[in-house]
């Protein structure tokens, strides 16, 4: 079983690739993907702040 460190570490990198993905979504004007990945953004901020996890330095979109 992973420890709260790993499971940390794996959903920030997740968080961050999303992110990453939702800026170019959005500049590309890919409404569809943009919407899909927030839904993933959204779900993946909630478990981070379930986890303690001070988002202000790594959540770029700030929804």
């Amino acid at each position: 079983m992973p420890s709260n460190g790993e499971i940390i570490k794996d959903v920030v990198e997740q968080f961050q690739k999303v992110q990453f993905h939702m800026e170019h979504a959005k500049e590309e004007n890919a409404m569809k993907t943009y919407n899909g990945l927030r839904k993933d953004y959204r779900s993946l901020k909630a478990v981070l702040t379930s986890l303690g996890v001070n988002l202000t330095d790594i959540d770029e979109i700030k929804e």
